[in-house]
Order: structure tokens, then C-alpha cells, then sequence
């Protein structure tokens, strides 16, 4: 055979062996095809879903050729999902005004007031808490004590925030100094206060003290309105209502009697809101000095001033006789919330 047919008879050879393999891998992936297609699919979590229910929403969004996604579609679905939303009703009346259950005057009607300026100021009054306790008045419970155990949720939970903080910055006995240092400080600044007040126009005054002239300078302006000082650091108690207290100073502010509360701090407090409860103390006062017959004179005003350390001037928070009886009523609700809770511990 000539080598050109040979060669041709080659050729023909090897394209019929290709053909042939070919031809066994078409009919191999045909028959493996067929055997992954007739597989059973695995079941999913979404063969449990309620098709009915979601038929109309699932035809809404394939069917839809523009965006659904408006408040107003959206709540559609949500009221054909869960139902319509119910509002609870605003109530068009405004909240009640809390009052007393028993409610007692401020001002004692029954009592002989002399006129401020027949009372005797040249010795002001100094009760001891001590001389009322002797009377049998061991158990009656203080203002401080009585705001303290019925302070609101959410002062006290300001008030433990920031003893937290305080407590993180300079541990538990650096806080307990802290706190121990405050008192002692307001204790002298009283003490200090006290004897200017006692020598008021007198040129002769002591010395005052170079870690209190800040607070002394903070409160100039404010000694200058006042005069005719009836009682000092003097304890007062309220037979009827049954609670007792120590007070600042009864003194005259600008013509008007009223009981003063001095503060210091170390943050402005340049409005009453920013004192807490001292306006519910200073009303305590003024009710229980007016029911007490160790004081021949009632009260209907108060006053609280806040000393600043670096010496800035003090602020003071005036209280009217209106505004006196608004935090009267207040400080009532408060008592009776004490009461409340003393007789739910005794009972258990």
C-alpha cells in the first residue's frame, strides 16, 4: 500500500475511536444527569408556611412592576397580617392634682401671734432637739428622714448614680471621707454664719475663719437684707402632725418673716428646681414652728440661699406665702407616704 493511502487509513481510524469515546461520555453525563434531576429535593422550613395565608402579599410583590415599600402599603399589610393596630385613648382631661387625705392648715388659727415687731429679737430662740426628745418624743421622726424614706425613684436614682461615680473616682473610704468632710464643713459654715448673725451692726465681730471666706463672701449681700434674727439653729415640732426638726434661722428677709435654710454647694443652683426637696423642708418648718408653743410668732415665707466656696455670689430662692402652702401640700403627701410605709413594716 502507498504511503498516502496509508496515512489515510490512519486518520479514518483515529476519528473513529474518537467518536466512539465521545459517544460513552455524552450517554455517562445524560445518565448521571438523569439520576442527580430524579433525586427527592430536601424539604425546607418554608413547606410549613401557611401558603393561603400569605398567597395575597406573595402575589402583590411578584406581580407588582413598581416599589411598595410606602408607610401607607406597609401598614395595609400589617393590618392584613396581624390585624388592626388598637391606640390607646389620650385622656383629654388633664391629670389630677394629688391631695391629702388629711389635710391640716399651715397657719395655726387657735395661736396668739404677736406682731414681729413686739417679739424680743435681742435674744433669739435656741431649742435644743434634745429638750423635745426628753418629753417623751424619742420615736417621733425628723423632716430629714421623713423626705429621705420617701424620696422619689427617679432623685434617687440620680442621687446613687452619682455616689457610684464618686465611689469609682475615690473608693469607698476616700468617698466615705468625702462625704464625712461635706458635713463638717456645712456644720462650721453655720456655726460661722451664726455668729454674724448674732453681731449683726456690731463693729466688734470675730475673726472669721480663712477656710470659710469664700462661703462668707458668697453671702454679703444677702446679710445685708436681713434683720430682726427671732430663732438660730433652734428645734421645732409639730404635736398634732407629729414630726420634728431643726431650723437654720427665722429672720426677717426684706421685711417679710420667713424661715431661712443656708446650703452650700459646689455646682450653681440658680433655680428651685435645682434644690430637690429643700423647698418641702423649709414649708415642714414653717407649718411646725406655727404649731409649736415655744414660738410666740408664725411663719408664712421661706428662703434658701446657696453659698458658693470660691466666694461667687449665693443664690437665693424666695417662697411667698402662696408658694410656701403650694409645697406645704406637698410636703403632706409626702408625711402620709412615711406614714404609710411605717405601718406596712410593722405589720409584717
Amino acid at each position: 500500500m502507498k504511503p498516502l493511502q496509508l496515512l489515510n487509513v490512519t486518520y479514518k481510524n483515529i476519528t473513529r475511536v474518537r467518536l466512539q469515546n465521545n459517544r460513552c461520555c455524552l450517554a455517562a453525563f445524560f445518565s448521571t444527569s438523569h439520576v442527580c434531576l430524579s433525586r427527592k429535593k430536601r424539604a425546607n422550613d418554608y413547606d410549613d408556611v401557611n401558603q393561603e395565608k400569605y398567597e395575597r402579599l406573595v402575589q402583590t410583590v411578584t406581580t407588582s412592576r413598581v416599589s411598595i415599600q410606602t408607610p401607607e402599603r406597609l401598614f395595609e399589610e400589617d393590618n392584613f397580617l396581624y390585624g388592626k393596630v388598637v391606640k390607646s385613648k389620650i385622656s383629654s382631661k388633664p391629670s389630677e392634682t394629688k391631695v391629702p387625705q388629711i389635710w391640716a392648715p399651715m397657719m395655726d388659727p387657735r395661736k396668739d401671734t404677736l406682731s414681729v415687731e413686739n417679739t424680743d429679737s435681742s435674744f433669739p430662740l435656741k431649742i435644743n432637739l434634745s429638750a423635745i426628745n426628753r418629753k417623751g418624743n424619742e420615736k417621733v421622726p425628723s423632716v430629714t428622714r421623713i423626705l429621705q424614706r420617701t424620696m422619689p425613684m427617679e432623685q434617687a436614682f440620680y442621687l446613687e448614680r452619682w455616689k457610684q461615680r464618686m465611689i469609682l473616682e475615690l473608693g469607698e473610704q476616700g468617698f466615705t471621707e468625702y462625704t464625712a468632710a461635706l458635713f463638717s464643713q456645712g456644720k462650721l459654715f453655720h456655726a460661722q454664719l451664726e455668729d454674724l448673725l448674732l453681731s449683726l451692726g456690731d463693729s466688734s465681730r470675730k475673726q472669721e475663719s480663712e477656710e470659710y471666706k469664700g462661703y462668707l463672701a458668697s453671702v454679703q449681700h444677702i446679710l445685708t437684707d436681713i434683720a430682726g434674727v427671732k430663732s438660730l439653729e433652734s428645734a421645732v415640732y409639730h404635736s398634732e402632725l407629729q414630726y420634728l426638726g431643726l431650723v437654720d434661722c427665722v429672720a426677717e428677709y426684706r421685711e417679710n418673716l420667713c424661715v431661712i435654710d443656708w446650703k452650700t454647694s459646689e455646682k450653681p443652683k440658680p433655680h428651685l428646681r435645682n434644690t430637690f426637696d429643700n423647698p418641702l423642708q423649709i414649708a415642714a418648718y414653717i407649718g411646725a414652728i406655727n404649731h409649736d408653743k415655744n414660738y410666740n410668732f408664725q411663719v408664712n415665707c421661706g428662703l434658701i440661699v446657696v453659698a458658693y466656696k470660691d466666694g461667687s455670689p449665693a443664690h437665693t430662692h424666695f417662697m411667698d406665702s402662696d408658694l410656701s402652702l403650694h409645697y406645704w401640700n406637698k410636703w403632706l403627701l409626702r408625711l402620709e407616704e412615711y406614714k404609710q410605709k411605717q405601718a406596712e413594716e410593722s405589720q409584717q
